[in-house]
């Protein structure tokens, strides 16, 4: 028994749906009419405007509306809020969907520490500058640590050191002509090659 639209207007959606259930297809098309433009207008605003995913969404909802019509039981729920709850768990699960990401098509974050032979190379050449400064002249080995390795500007070490800046420079110049003197014949064992 079809339901005349103008009827249908003081019909509740569970009436409605129970008529569904039991065979009005006409109260199928009703029900959509009122409720597929609200579930719409959710999903629409749940998915940031995503038109396309909030119609397949309503869609879904609908569908699964569809499915319980024969065993829904008047007065246990209502309608829109069953419905609603539906949209909001599929437009979650869509969310979650957009935030996940196949592991496999990641790629390898650039890994900033150095391998294995890069740090053994590394640690022989601070070895090597350890035993080459400690053949420097106290001054010498004092200047060029702070200027190179401490990053100190010429007149700060002037300030640390107690010294002018002109001396400051001839230590420094002085102690990398000798710690090249002295590094010199390591070059390729310490991996910079014979350039």
């Amino acid at each position: 028994m079809d339901m005349a639209f103008d009827q249908a207007r003081d019909v509740s959606d569970e009436a409605l749906l129970v008529a569904y259930g039991n065979g009005d297809r006409e109260a199928a098309r009703l029900l959509t009419a009122r409720l597929a433009p609200r579930v719409l207008g959710f999903a629409a605003r749940m998915l940031g405007g995503d038109r396309a995913e909030a119609e397949d969404v309503t869609q879904e909802a609908m569908l699964r509306l569809w499915r319980v019509a024969p065993e829904w039981r008047q007065g246990e729920a209502k309608v829109t809020t069953w419905l609603f709850r539906v949209a909001s768990n599929l437009c979650t699960d869509r969310l979650r969907k957009r935030r996940s990401v196949d592991i496999d098509s990641v790629a390898e974050p650039e890994d900033d520490a150095p391998g294995a032979v890069a740090g053994l190379i590394e640690a022989d050449r601070a070895r090597a500058l350890e035993g080459a400064l400690a053949q420097l002249p106290d001054r010498q080995r004092e200047a060029v640590v702070l200027r190179h390795l401490e990053g100190l500007t010429n007149p700060e070490i002037a300030e640390a050191m107690e010294i002018s800046v002109e001396a400051v420079e001839s230590l420094t110049a002085r102690g990398k002509r000798t710690l090249a003197g002295i590094l010199s014949g390591r070059r390729e064992e310490l991996g910079y090659g014979s350039d």
